[in-house]
């Protein structure tokens, strides 16, 4: 089960994160500090896997975002470096080529498209295209609603 997913950036600025054991403020905040300071020490070349505490941390850089995940001790490490991967083209795909800025204006969509593929740390659909579908019908509706709203009234 993945514990969290966390995106930041070179600069160590937090851009997105997702929690999915509940944890008080004080030590999300820690782990964030812990993690960011410690992936970002690494030397480029190292092993996108490691021991923390209890967790196995798998983490990939994608241009200037690093994608974190915090994993159980018996969770496959490959299994979750693969969910990144296709988490970062789910948003390459929305997003036509993703970027920092593409997170940090439209987390909103960045979080849908996460909860569309993970439900409570657990992989639910690895389908691209199902989760494209649900993302286009997502978008369909968000449109149609705001004609609604904006439609004038006579």
């Amino acid at each position: 089960m993945i514990r969290f997913l966390l995106l930041f950036s070179r600069q160590a600025k937090l851009r997105l994160q997702k929690w999915y054991t509940p944890l008080s403020d004080r030590e999300k905040k820690k782990i964030i500090r812990d993690m960011t300071l410690t992936i970002l020490a690494r030397p480029p070349r190292s092993c996108n896997f490691l021991q923390w505490r209890d967790l196995k941390i798998v983490y990939k850089r994608y241009a200037s975002l690093y994608f974190c995940c915090g994993l159980e001790e018996q969770d496959n490490e490959l299994v979750a470096l693969e969910f990144i991967h296709r988490y970062v083209e789910l948003l390459d795909q929305y997003f036509g080529n993703v970027c920092e800025l593409d997170i940090i204006f439209n987390f909103e969509k960045a979080y849908f498209i996460l909860d569309e593929f993970v439900i409570g740390g657990e992989i639910q659909e690895t389908s691209k295209l199902c989760v494209a579908r649900s993302m286009e019908e997502s978008d369909s509706l968000q449109e149609t609603m705001e004609e609604y709203v904006n439609k004038p009234t006579y």
